[in-house]
């Protein structure tokens, strides 16, 4: 089957940076004194797409997909509207475009890689701009509803949609991106756990998502370079 195959052309370092992550977070929640069984299923959802994207595989969008339902389902729970509507409403349709993208871009005829492609000026002048009217729309709505932690929500809404820009566009850069919000989630969690620890695990988990988009920007650069070679030659 083909996910099968997709874990096996994981490399040594990769399953072993995908069971790290999964142990600590799993561990995380089972620690924590008030356990989540949906939390922790979105959270391991989540880290295992992350290193089936930075494989460049499309395995990792489809999984980022449900890891959007299970996560809005989440943040609807304690008000954070911004991210149910972020993700519901950007990520999820941005992760199954991409889906389509990835599909008719591989890297080799019936390879699990994805054709890397450099960001091209006008498809970074639609970034800026998708960016910008994002932002202050969202702003507005959230401010409307009345979102828990307003301003941290809105620059999530900003980093999320950089994030799923540049995967559609098939670019290493979204890497940082989706690093940048976790960033954002961390902070955004941090406030939720100081309230309830139960959701503690939540920040252990964006932590571990932080180090697998880190190693995303650097295995995509990697990729890239090889791709060029292979092209080249």
């Amino acid at each position: 089957m083909a996910i099968f195959h997709s874990f096996r052309n994981l490399t040594k370092f990769e399953r072993i940076l995908w069971l790290a992550s999964i142990t600590v977070i799993t561990l995380s929640f089972l620690l924590s004194g008030d356990f989540q069984a949906l939390t922790l299923i979105a959270s391991l959802i989540g880290v295992t797409a992350l290193i089936f994207v930075a494989k460049g595989d499309v395995l990792g969008q489809i999984l980022t997909v449900v890891f959007s339902i299970v996560y809005a389902v989440i943040s609807w729970e304690l008000r954070y509207y911004g991210e149910m509507i972020t993700y519901l409403g950007m990520t999820m349709p941005m992760a199954m475009l991409s889906v389509v993208s990835w599909l008719k871009n591989p890297f080799e005829e019936k390879k699990n890689e994805v054709k890397i492609a450099p960001l091209s000026r006008l498809r970074a002048v639609i970034m800026v701009l998708g960016a910008a009217v994002s932002t202050v729309g969202f702003y507005f709505i959230l401010k409307y509803f009345h979102n828990a932690s307003l301003v941290i929500s809105t620059i999530s809404i900003t980093t999320s949609f950089l994030a799923s820009y540049l995967t559609f566009c098939r670019s290493a850069f979204y890497a940082l991106a989706y690093a940048a919000n976790d960033v954002v989630l961390i902070i955004l969690w941090v406030l939720a756990a100081a309230e309830s620890l139960s959701y503690l695990p939540m920040v252990i988990c964006f932590a571990m998502f932080f180090l697998n988009d880190l190693y995303g920007f650097y295995n995509w650069r990697k990729m890239y370079s090889r791709q060029q070679n292979r092209a080249a030659s």
